[in-house]
C-alpha cells in the first residue's frame, strides 16, 4: 500500500526526488533522528515533499519528534506507519492532537478478497440494495476456504508464491514478527515464550468463555500476566477481546469472564 501511495504521488506530479521512504526497524538507521532524514533530499528540492516512515514504533519518543517536523515543516507531508497499530494511535493522540491523521487498516473482508482476486462479480450477485446471490455456489464456497486459510493479508493473496506456502508465511511474516520482535520491543517484554504460549493457548480456545482465573491454571501464567499480555495481543490486533455485558449492553464493571477470538482466522488455520 505504500507503494501505491508512492506512485499515486508521482502519477499526482510529486517529483520523485521530493519522496523519502525509511523503514525506521532498519539497523542502519537505529541511531539517526527523525530530523536528519531530511537532510536526505538532493539540493533544490522544494518544500513540497512526501516524508514515509515505516515501522516508526522502533524509535523512542517518535511521536515527539514527529510532532516537530509537523510544526516546523508545514509544506511537507509526514506518513509514518506501523505494525502495533494501537501503540502508535496512543501516542500520536498523546502528542500529536490536532496534528496527526489515524488511518486504522485491518485484514481484508471476504469480498475484499474476492474483488482482489477479480471474482467478486463473477461470483456474487447484487440482487437489490443489501440483497445479494450467488451465481457460483461451489465456487464460492472454495474461496471461502481460501480466505479462511490466507485471505486475510493483500500479499498472500496477490502474489502466488507466497500463496502457495501461506501458513509459512502467517507463522514467520504475521505472527512470529508480532509475538517476538514487535511487542517485546514495544512493551519491554523478556519472557517471549510466556507471550508465545498464551497466544498459542487463546488461537486454540478461541471463541469459548474465559476468565482470568481458568486460562492461569490451564497455561500456568499468572493472571496480571495475562491480563497485560491480552492488551498488548489486542493493541497488535492480533485478537479481540469480548467483554461481558449487562442488560444495557455495558461493559459490566466487575468482569469475571469473556471471550477472545482470533482478528484473522488465517492465523488459527
Amino acid at each position: 500500500m505504500i507503494k501505491q501511495l508512492i506512485h499515486e504521488a508521482i502519477e499526482g506530479g510529486i517529483d520523485p526526488r521530493a519522496i523519502l521512504y525509511a523503514s525506521i526497524d532498519a539497523p542502519v538507521y537505529s541511531r539517526i533522528s527523525l530530523e536528519k532524514f531530511l537532510d536526505f533530499f538532493p539540493e533544490g528540492i522544494g518544500p513540497r515533499r512526501v516524508v514515509i516512515f515505516d515501522e516508526i514504533q522502533y524509535l523512542r519518543d517518535w511521536e515527539i519528534h514527529l510532532k516537530d517536523l509537523v510544526d516546523n515543516f508545514p509544506e511537507t507531508k509526514f506518513i509514518a506507519s506501523g505494525s502495533a497499530a494501537a501503540a502508535l494511535r496512543l501516542k500520536s493522540k498523546e502528542s500529536g492532537a490536532g496534528r496527526f491523521s489515524d488511518f486504522m487498516l485491518p485484514p481484508l473482508t471476504f469480498y475484499e478478497f474476492l474483488s482482489f482476486l477479480g471474482e467478486d462479480e463473477r461470483l456474487i450477485s447484487v440482487a437489490a440494495p443489501n440483497t445479494y446471490a450467488a451465481r457460483d455456489l461451489d465456487k464460492l464456497n472454495e474461496r471461502f476456504v481460501d480466505y479462511l486459510n490466507f485471505g486475510g493479508y493483500p500479499e498472500a493473496v496477490l502474489n502466488a508464491q507466497v500463496r502457495a506456502n501461506a501458513d509459512q508465511f502467517i507463522k514467520n511474516d504475521i505472527i512470529d514478527k508480532v509475538l517476538l520482535k514487535d511487542l517485546p520491543s514495544l512493551y519491554g517484554i523478556t519472557e517471549i515464550q510466556e507471550l508465545n504460549k498464551l497466544f498459542s493457548f487463546l488461537a486454540y480456545n478461541a471463541g469459548k468463555e474465559a476468565s482470568l482465573e481458568n486460562i492461569s491454571q490451564e497455561s500456568g501464567l499468572a493472571k496480571q500476566t495475562i491480563k497485560k499480555y491480552i492488551e498488548y495481543l489486542e493493541s497488535a490486533f492480533l485478537i479481540i477481546k469480548l467483554s461481558t455485558v449487562d442488560d444495557h449492553c455495558k461493559t459490566m464493571k466487575r468482569e469475571r469472564n469473556f471471550k477472545v477470538y482470533l482478528n484473522n482466522p488465517s492465523m488459527r488455520a
